[in-house]
């Protein structure tokens, strides 16, 4: 079979949590095979781990002050890897710089940008997928018209792993690539920490909306996450009201989930919200207005006092936890 690669995203030598599940869409569609940027003079031990996850080649592009610039090193590395490699498909995340990184790429090897996949199907030309239309109003399959099918694949999507792989490393040259860069001066992070799981690849989400009332009685929402260790997120409603940082907004101007459980607390169910979280494979919404449109996507439906019904949920959870 024909190769497929994924763009490794990489912090101090840690693989994105998303890396394993990337090579195993690959390996479902072809040959898993994954492409990295560091500086020069590393890469073996990532390579490793890509190997251990599913990598059967490495295609590994070294540069100058990998980490401190931005995007371009990568469009250059996957651009490279593709006339290298000739894969039947290219695989990246959802988040923003492998977004911005796809589509790049797409206008470089005149591909065909397939973009919130949430399911592959197939291989070679015969690779069908599944994404989300008009603001997730609608579910579709397509293909690739013309070029190679670029993805970028939709967090909790592909179920399994791809099996270890000897993880080959193969170099690539990119010194001679002159598309303009940007340097990082800096960054700055905030120092909140958390225990919580990552809103993105979380397998449970527990999200607030309007509906709490104020920023104080958002801690439910958190109560409740934390007795299913669970992420938290919330709806633009609460974020605009500022009961919540924005970093933890779900929906279309937001963070796109597809976890395994999704609890909507006070949320009416706007279709920008929707559009973010309705990939999730159970959904339960709790509100006390029964016409509220996140009734229509729930699997499950409390038509209540959200101040009544979860704290009774949160101590059933504690019960069943013994």
């Amino acid at each position: 079979m024909a190769q497929v690669l994924i763009l490794a995203q990489h912090v101090d030598g840690e693989l994105a949590a998303s890396t394993g599940e990337l090579l195993a869409a690959a390996a479902i569609a072809g040959d898993p095979a994954a492409v990295i940027v560091v500086d020069e003079g590393d890469g073996a031990e990532l390579a490793a781990k890509l190997g251990s996850l599913g990598a059967q080649n490495v295609y590994v592009a070294s540069t100058p002050n990998a980490s401190g610039t931005l995007i371009t090193p990568q469009v250059a590395a996957m651009h490279a890897a593709v006339q290298a490699a000739s894969p039947s498909a290219v695989i990246v995340g959802s988040d923003t710089d492998s977004r911005e990184i796809a589509a790049r790429l797409a206008v470089r090897a005149d591909g065909a940008l397939l973009h919130d996949v949430e399911g592959i199907e197939g291989s070679g030309d015969s690779l069908v997928v599944s994404q989300q239309a008009f603001g997730g109003s609608y579910s579709v399959r397509a293909v690739a018209a013309r070029g190679i099918p670029i993805i970028s694949l939709r967090p909790n999507s592909v179920e399994g792993a791809a099996p270890a792989a000897a993880g080959t490393v193969i170099p690539i040259d990119i010194a001679g690539d002159t598309a303009p860069a940007s340097t990082i001066s800096g960054r700055h992070e905030k120092g909140e920490q958390s225990e919580r799981p990552s809103l993105q690849t979380a397998d449970i989400v527990v999200s607030g909306g309007r509906g709490l009332g104020s920023q104080e009685k958002f801690v439910l929402v958190e109560q409740l996450a934390d007795s299913l260790g669970a992420a938290v997120g919330a709806s633009r409603a609460a974020v605009d009201a500022g009961y919540v940082d924005h970093t933890m907004q779900v929906g279309q101007t937001g963070v796109t989930v597809s976890p395994t459980l999704y609890i909507a607390l006070g949320i009416s169910g706007a279709i920008q919200h929707r559009a973010g979280m309705q990939s999730a494979k159970t959904i339960i919404a709790i509100n006390k207005d029964a016409d509220s449109p996140i009734f229509d996507i729930a699997d499950f439906g409390v038509v209540g006092d959200i101040f009544t019904v979860v704290p009774q949920l949160i101590e059933a959870v504690k019960a069943r936890k013994g």
